[in-house]
C-alpha cells in the first residue's frame, strides 16, 4: 500500500477504521475496537483530526444498528503528507460490518468485524484493502474494560499482513474515561497511545489521545454523538 509507514496502514485508513494500523471505526480516541454494537435502531456520527508524523488530516464516520448485535459503518478521510515533495494528498473511503453475537454487561463479549477501504494518493492509482478481525472485550464489575483485537489485512498490489491490538478503558468518574493501548502489524514494532474521553452531554463525547511508535508521533482529537 502506498505511503505505508513501518508496514502500517496510512493514517487516513487508520482513522477510518480505528484498526489495522492498529485496529477501523473503534470508539474514539482508541484504535483498538471493543466487542460491542449500537442498539437496534441506534446511530452515531463521529468527526476528528489525526496526525501520523508528517501525515495530518481529518475524517468522519457514521454508524447504524439495523438489527440486534450488528453494526454497519461508513467513513471518509482526507490527509496531506508533508514529507512528500510536493505534498501528497490522500483521499480515503471505507465501510465496515461488525457482528457481536456474544455481548455481556460483565465478563466476556466477542464477535467479528469485516472492513473495506479504498485510498488514493495524488498522482497514484487507488489502493483497496480488506480486513477481518476477531474482537473480544472483558468487562469488570468495577467498570474497567479490556479489549483485544486480532486479524488479517489483504491489500491489493501489496503485502498481506496480520495485525493486533490490546487496550484498556478505565472510568475515572461518571463522565471521564482514561484509555491506554498498544497495537501493531506484522513486520513492524508496536505503537502505544494514551488518551481521555469526556462525556459533555447525553450521547455526546469529546476525546483526544497521543502516542509514539516506530520512530514517529501519532495523535488524534474528535467528537462523537450517539443517538
Amino acid at each position: 500500500m502506498s505511503h505505508r509507514k513501518s508496514g502500517l496502514r496510512p493514517i487516513v485508513l487508520v482513522s477510518l477504521f480505528a484498526f489495522c494500523s492498529a485496529p477501523a471505526f473503534a470508539e474514539r480516541p482508541m484504535a483498538v475496537d471493543d466487542a460491542g454494537t449500537l442498539e437496534r435502531g441506534g446511530a452515531k456520527l463521529e468527526f476528528g483530526w489525526s496526525r501520523d508524523d508528517a501525515v495530518r488530516g481529518y475524517e468522519g464516520a457514521a454508524g447504524f444498528g439495523p438489527i440486534d448485535n450488528v453494526e454497519v459503518e461508513v467513513g471518509f478521510g482526507r490527509a496531506k503528507d508533508r514529507d512528500a515533495d510536493p505534498d501528497a494528498k490522500i483521499h480515503a473511503v471505507g465501510a465496515a460490518v461488525k457482528w457481536v453475537p456474544l455481548q455481556s454487561e460483565t465478563g466476556l463479549s466477542a464477535g467479528l468485524k469485516y472492513e473495506y477501504g479504498r485510498e488514493r494518493v495524488s498522482g497514484e492509482d487507488s489502493t483497496r484493502v480488506d480486513a477481518l478481525a476477531g474482537l473480544a472485550t472483558w468487562a469488570f464489575e468495577q467498570g474497567p474494560r479490556v479489549h483485544v483485537n486480532l486479524g488479517r489485512e489483504w491489500a491489493r498490489d501489496d503485502e498481506d499482513v496480520n495485525f493486533w491490538g490490546v487496550g484498556l478503558d478505565l472510568p475515572l468518574t461518571e463522565q471521564l474515561d482514561f484509555v491506554v493501548e498498544t497495537f501493531g502489524a506484522e513486520h513492524s514494532g508496536p505503537d502505544r497511545q494514551v488518551g481521555l474521553r469526556y462525556t459533555i452531554a447525553e450521547g455526546v463525547k469529546v476525546s483526544g489521545a497521543v502516542g509514539r511508535g516506530n520512530d514517529r508521533t501519532i495523535a488524534n482529537v474528535g467528537v462523537a454523538w450517539e443517538f
